[in-house]
């Protein structure tokens, strides 16, 4: 029935027995549409989409409004993690016509390949306050046939607004007002009831906790310690955390992140991994809101659930767990009604469980009004004193509620699991699992980390010099992402390591961003488009954004602030002004959705503070120490005894001097006195230059 059985996307094969006559991403679609003069249907999607799965059912499975589509029509499915790229400019297409983007996207375009209208998701009749599918369906095939020059005339409208209007952004000056004013932007974001940023629908937004994280260790300012406790608090008791499996649900539908889209990405996991682990390295151990006990709490959760369930021991990491099992639930997996809990606990531990996670007769979702989703909202404390037991006794009922509850969950059928191991994605998860490792003090996320970067190297980087394909068993190539969150994931398997594999490859791979993704008007393009692909994906587009996952340009820039204090090549310096001073004058408008390119600017502004380690396996612990001591913009180097000094930058010559173990901190222009203990080479890191 259509072409999509034999494909290697998880979400395009669940298309296969669809009666319309689908085909992937690929010229042959445009060729036929061109020879049969017909419009193009573009549907995005992906597996975990639960929109996706429902105007799937409703519409695309119905056999009338299949044939109207296999009659009208020439139908293209994609898979958006599979081709971000396209995803990426079809979504600036239709929010240019519809005011919004999202998943699924619908687009209906030229032979060619332009957008002339397009929305989310269309029910199959008018419902919703949306227009029918079938009634566009109609409309838009009768425009096409009998008013082709006003619909092309829009197409070319909707692309002419998609161009930049000027030729090229001027260089820009990155300066610390940059920083200051995004800084007090994302501020001004700040919810002060209910923790991070804007109002509703509420993303996490890992990378500004991050950047405010290092504003206020540079600064002082508790104002921007403050945003970053309360955030990474609210969100660890909220709903949008899974407090039975670990790690976090995509976002929330609402201000108190109580009611979240139920999607469990790796790419979120990741970086909210990555922040939790750096704000438990950096909190003192009086911090209130996000108590240490509590940001532990959600590492440990979260890397039981990937190590559990979103990994192959042998390495790598999966995609995404899905929302649902079928479209008609929402997140019933992970949800639960007083009858459900207290079938699995004693009424000892529903007393406890229910206060401790708001379980009660009438829940928060719409389609069953039963269904609970668990956040905490009563302290163990407090529901002490209303059950009038001892603290310890409450903890020890809720932690075996818990477990009961999470044996109950895992009888349930599951939400399905896209096993796919995209190479951005496990490169993110690589460099969060290392940050883990350290935080935690566990050596076995550091080696999983590891195996999964060598599994990546030869699997989809047969030759590292052309980078690396977008995923294991996939033919796409060229996205920009993937080649720079692989070569950032390996300069921490270098720090970890010592071992300098690590750090050519990062250098190779960043040479190659540099040949083959430089934008002739600055900056990085998101991918490599070749001359085959649509004429509509010729547009250039430069990520500065984090939308959804870390912008690649500031990645890249912060991989190249990195590779300089490592080898001392400043030519590094040179390539990561001239991708990043294009965007500085937009950096503080963007503020929270800039925030991977505010760090990247700040790694250009402030001194990187070098830690170099001098031994072999006696020096371990003083690796440990400097790993998990929180520093911004901080790099590790490991000499051993035996290193021979001339491949060696000037400036770490002179401590290979034959005294072992020991450790030096560099910051800016001066070096602390050699530590010889973890506890001398942690309160040095801390506290040597700092502000």
């Amino acid at each position: 029935m259509n072409k999509l059985a034999q494909a290697t996307s998880a979400y395009l094969r669940t298309a296969k027995d669809q009666p319309v006559h689908w085909h992937s991403w690929g010229t042959e679609p445009f060729e036929r549409a061109k020879a049969e003069d017909k419009p193009i249907l573009l549907d995005i999607g992906a597996v975990w989409c639960h929109w996706c799965h429902v105007m799937d059912h409703e519409s695309y499975e119905d056999p009338a409004l299949a044939e109207v589509l296999n009659r009208d029509w020439i139908c293209i499915k994609v898979d958006r993690d599979e081709r971000p790229d396209v995803d990426a400019r079809y979504q600036r297409a239709v929010q240019a016509v519809s005011g919004q983007g999202g998943w699924p996207l619908t687009a209906f375009l030229t032979p060619e390949g332009e957008v002339f209208y397009g929305g989310t998701y269309f029910p199959p009749d008018g419902r919703h306050g949306r227009p029918g599918f079938a009634n566009v369906l109609g409309e838009l095939s009768d425009r096409f046939r009998n008013d082709r020059d006003a619909l092309l005339k829009q197409a070319s409208e909707i692309t002419a607004r998609l161009k930049p209007n000027e030729p090229l952004d001027l260089p820009g000056t990155v300066a610390q007002r940059i920083l200051d004013e995004a800084a007090d932007a994302m501020a001004h974001a700040f919810d002060f009831r209910y923790g991070g940023f804007g109002t509703l629908p509420k993303f996490p937004h890992p990378a500004a906790c991050d950047f405010l994280l290092a504003h206020w260790f540079d600064s002082g300012h508790g104002w921007a310690r403050e945003i970053v406790e309360r955030t990474l608090a609210a969100m660890a008791n909220g709903g949008i955390r899974d407090h039975l499996g670990g790690g976090f649900h995509r976002y929330s539908v609402d201000a108190r992140w109580a009611v979240p889209h139920f999607e469990k990405m790796s790419y979120d996991n990741s970086e909210l991994l990555k922040a939790y682990g750096h704000a438990y390295m950096a909190l003192p151990d009086d911090t209130e809101t996000a108590r240490p006990e509590l940001l532990r709490q959600v590492m440990e959760g979260t890397v039981r659930w990937i190590m559990s369930t979103m990994s192959d021991p042998a390495g790598g990491y999966y995609a995404s767990q899905d929302a649902d099992v079928t479209a008609d639930d929402d997140g019933d997996y992970f949800t639960w009604t007083v009858d459900e809990t207290k079938a699995v606990v004693t009424s000892e531990e529903f007393d406890a469980i229910s206060r401790y996670y708001d379980i009660d007769e009438v829940g928060e979702m719409h389609h069953n009004p039963e269904k609970n989703v668990l956040r905490r909202t009563q302290t163990i404390p407090a529901i002490a004193k209303l059950v009038d037991k001892s603290e310890d006794e409450v903890g020890r009922l809720i932690a075996s509620a818990q477990l009961k509850m999470l044996e109950a969950r895992d009888l349930r059928p599951t939400p399905y699991i896209d096993t796919t191991l995209y190479t951005g994605w496990n490169a993110m998860m690589a460099s969060a699992m290392m940050t883990a490792g350290a935080a935690l003090e566990r050596p076995d996320l550091d080696a999983h980390a590891i195996a999964t970067l060598d599994l990546l190297f030869s699997r989809v980087v047969p030759d590292i010099e052309r980078g690396a394909a977008h995923a294991v068993g996939s033919d796409v190539r060229g996205i920009l992402d993937d080649q720079v969150q692989l070569a950032n994931a390996s300069i921490d398997a270098y720090e970890i390591t010592g071992d300098s594999m690590w750090l050519d490859r990062a250098e190779t791979l960043m040479a190659h961003v540099m040949t083959d993704y430089a934008s002739d008007v600055g900056g990085l393009r998101d991918a490599r488009i070749t001359s085959e692909e649509p004429a509509f994906l010729q547009q250039e587009i430069r990520p500065v954004q984090d939308s959804p996952t870390p912008s690649p340009i500031g990645v890249a820039a912060i991989a190249m602030s990195r590779l300089a204090a490592l080898t001392g090549r400043q030519e590094w310096l040179a390539y990561r002004d001239s991708i990043i001073e294009p965007f500085a004058d937009k950096l503080t408008q963007l503020a929270v959705f800039g925030a991977t390119m505010l760090q990247a600017a700040d790694w250009a502004l402030n001194p990187t503070c070098h830690v170099v380690i001098v031994g072999g396996a006696d020096a371990a612990e003083l690796l440990a120490a400097a790993r998990r001591t929180y520093r911004p913009r901080k790099v590790v180097t490991q000499l051993g005894t035996d290193t021979d000094p001339s491949h060696l930058p000037d400036a770490l010559r002179g401590m290979l001097d034959g005294a072992s173990p020991r450790a030096y901190v560099c910051c800016g222009n001066a070096c602390a006195p050699p530590a010889g203990t973890p506890e001398e080479l942690a309160d040095t890191i801390r506290t040597f230059q700092a502000p």
